[in-house]
C-alpha cells in the first residue's frame, strides 16, 4: 500500500479532528512501524550477542553469570517477538479500518490510550472489566 498522506513533523492527533481520520491512522501507522523497526533491530543485536559469547569460561561464577545473561536475553527476544506480532495485528487493523475501536464494544478506544499503548484492542472500560474477571477467576483458584 502506497501512502499519499504526509504528516507535518509536529502533528499529534487531537479531539478536534474526526476520530481515526486518515491523518490519525497514518500517525499511528508510522508510530507502530518505528516501534517494530526498533524491536527488530534490538532482536538482531541480541541474536548477534548470543552467537558471539561462548560458555567456555574457566570460572564457574563467570560461566553462571553468562548463562543468566543469555537466559535474560532470550526472554527479552521472546517478549519482542510477541510484541512484533501484536504490532503486525495493529497494522492489519489500520488496513482493514478497525484500528482504534474496541474489539469488544466497537466504541472508540481513545487517542490518549492509543498514544500510550498503540497496540491496544480494548477500551479502558473493557480492559478493566477483563482485569476484574481475571482477578475473580484467580481468587477462586
Amino acid at each position: 500500500m502506497v501512502n499519499s498522506i504526509i504528516l507535518p513533523p509536529d502533528y499529534r492527533p487531537s479531539h478536534q479532528e474526526e476520530y481515526m481520520n486518515e491523518m490519525q491512522l497514518e500517525y499511528f501507522r508510522q508510530k507502530l512501524e518505528a516501534w517494530k523497526k526498533s524491536l527488530v533491530t534490538q532482536s538482531e543485536d541480541t541474536l548477534e550477542d548470543l552467537r558471539q559469547g561462548g560458555l567456555n569460561q574457566p570460572d564457574d561464577v563467570d560461566r553462571a553469570a553468562l548463562e543468566t545473561d543469555k537466559s535474560l536475553d532470550l526472554r527479552t527476544k521472546d517478549r519482542a517477538r510477541k510484541l512484533i506480532s501484536k504490532i503486525n495485528e495493529a497494522l492489519d487493523r489500520i488496513s482493514d479500518g478497525s484500528y482504534g475501536y474496541c474489539e469488544e464494544t466497537g466504541e472508540p478506544i481513545g487517542i490518549e490510550r492509543l498514544e500510550a499503548r498503540p497496540i491496544a484492542t480494548l477500551s479502558i472500560e473493557a480492559q478493566e472489566r477483563h482485569e476484574r474477571m481475571e482477578k475473580t477467576y484467580d481468587d477462586e483458584a
